[in-house]
């Protein structure tokens, strides 16, 4: 299949191989490619001696999303975000949820095209505070991410990176430093689940979530999809709590999430909520103060409390927010204690609404 050249741009992770092939050195998996040759994720090829990015400038529509859909419950409470992705991934996730963009093997899926200048000014005119790359992995269209993150910050806006974190060192440097917030997602804890159900690897994951706490300013917080006996064992949200706990510390957000069952994981139930409390408790019990379940209607674990005295610092429902008890100084309004987090004086109130936005009306004439 050939590239469209106006969406064709050229990557520096790669290098030559002395048979004549390219490999790339973006993600972990080092796809050897011969010319004309895609890589795993689809949307990186080898083309002229070198990997180029075949997916530049294009999107699979662009969407005003609530922030806590990301999910991110400590950035920018109650914002809208503007929200778009591109097509494939660098995992092969059984379960995923968004298969029909990540897994799309069809350049009609990308529906919608825009440059960065014109994504800023989209987002800044829409009265959004920040732009999401989300549907899909930002790692494989790491130069546009850049680019648009760039043109985002020129006007004030944040960028958010939902991510599943397979990337290499290098690259992961020039990523981050363009991020103000990501969310993780953490899919196990396991190296069998990695290897057998997402076709990857858990270590450069966990490597990307430490250089997150320990290397970079970003605002990051993990979400975890608990599949009924594929990773919900008692003793992996031990272990993976404990991870969290020891690794990065009391403050990073947990999301635990219930699956349903999708694209090729349709034999697994759906996660009974009592899983998703028992896996709060765990985490909690281990000594993370900022745990929450997803994808159900759960007042007590969808909210944020002091850690201190045990207010409800932020009442959610769904992704609504009701009750409000942080100060301007981001402290809990009765004892003081500060939340973590990034927050403004005042929430936003964009509530739970999900509005499709083209971008047409928006490019410059």
């Amino acid at each position: 299949m050939g590239t469209d050249p106006a969406h064709t741009r050229a990557t520096k992770y790669w290098h030559a191989l002395p048979d004549g092939r390219v490999q790339c050195d973006l993600c972990p998996r080092l796809c050897k490619l011969a010319e004309g040759q895609r890589g795993f994720c689809f949307v990186r090829a080898a083309e002229g001696g070198q990997v180029v990015l075949t997916t530049w400038g294009r999107s699979s529509g662009f969407c005003i999303d609530p922030i806590e859909k990301k999910p991110l419950n400590h950035f920018l409470p109650g914002t809208p975000i503007l929200s778009f992705g591109t097509a494939g991934c660098n995992l092969g996730c059984q379960f995923c949820q968004n298969w029909d963009i990540s897994k799309s093997r069809e350049l009609d899926t990308l529906m919608d095209e825009a440059t960065p200048e014109t994504i800023a000014r989209a987002a800044a005119e829409l009265g959004c505070s920040s732009v999401a790359f989300t549907y899909n992995d930002p790692v494989i269209f790491h130069e546009y991410a850049v680019d648009v993150a760039a043109a985002c910050r020129e006007r004030g806006l944040k960028t958010v990176a939902v991510t599943a974190g397979y990337i290499n060192p290098e690259p992961r440097r020039e990523h981050y430093r363009f991020m103000d917030a990501a969310n993780v997602d953490l899919k196990g804890f396991t190296e069998d689940f990695y290897s057998k159900v997402c076709i990857g690897h858990l270590a450069p994951v966990l490597d990307t979530l430490k250089y997150l706490k320990h290397e970079t300013s970003v605002w990051f917080e993990i979400t975890t999809l608990l599949i009924p006996g594929r990773n919900d064992s008692e003793a992996e949200l031990h272990a993976l709590s404990e991870w969290v706990a020891r690794e990065l510390g009391p403050d990073v957000p947990l999301h635990f999430t219930a699956f349903h069952p999708d694209y090729r994981l349709l034999d697994a139930p759906p996660t009974p909520p009592a899983t998703l409390a028992l896996a709060r408790r765990i985490a909690m019990e281990k000594g993370l103060r900022y745990v929450y379940t997803g994808n159900v209607h759960d007042d007590t674990g969808q909210s944020t409390w002091c850690h201190h005295c045990g207010q409800k610092l932020i009442g959610r429902d769904w992704y609504v927010l009701s009750d409000w008890n942080l100060t301007p100084e981001c402290t809990c309004n009765r004892c003081g204690t500060p939340c973590a987090g990034v927050f403004a004086a005042q929430p936003g109130k964009w509530g739970a609404r999900r509005q499709p936005v083209r971008l047409a009306n928006y490019r410059q004439p």
